[in-house]
């Protein structure tokens, strides 16, 4: 499976970017998938994941209310759609997949990128104050 993210850019604070992961080379509609983003000199950190049917979605706090995780699985995609960014939102954001297909997991689960097999290159986001 290879993941393909796209959609970062340069932003001013305040304002909004759509990032999309496409799947290649096997189907990923049926996988839980996540967005996790790496600052420079910070660790990876989880931003948000989606459960396999689409129904459960999940933020970390620093996220939570501003961003949004979707789910295409017609076109084996996922969307996260970041709106009011803030400075702090600058990182490089990685989607990942899970290789179990329509599985269920503990919530704290699915926060964590062991759960996840498949990578993303990355896409840059900055945003500028």
């Amino acid at each position: 499976v290879q993941l393909q993210a796209s959609g970062g850019g340069l932003v001013q604070a305040g304002g909004s970017l759509r990032l999309s992961c496409a799947a290649s080379g096997r189907s990923v509609s049926s996988n839980v998938m996540g967005w996790f983003r790496q600052a420079p000199g910070k660790e990876r950190e989880f931003v948000a994941s989606i459960s396999w049917s689409g129904s459960m979605t999940y933020y970390s706090d620093s996220v939570k209310g501003r961003f949004t995780i979707s789910r295409d699985n017609e076109k084996d995609m996922v969307t996260l759609q970041m709106n009011s960014l803030k400075p702090e939102d600058t990182a490089v954001y990685y989607c990942a997949a899970d290789k179990r297909a329509r599985t269920t997991y503990g919530e704290h689960e699915y926060t964590r990128s062991w759960l996840y097999d498949y990578w993303g290159q990355g896409t840059q986001v900055t945003v500028s104050s």
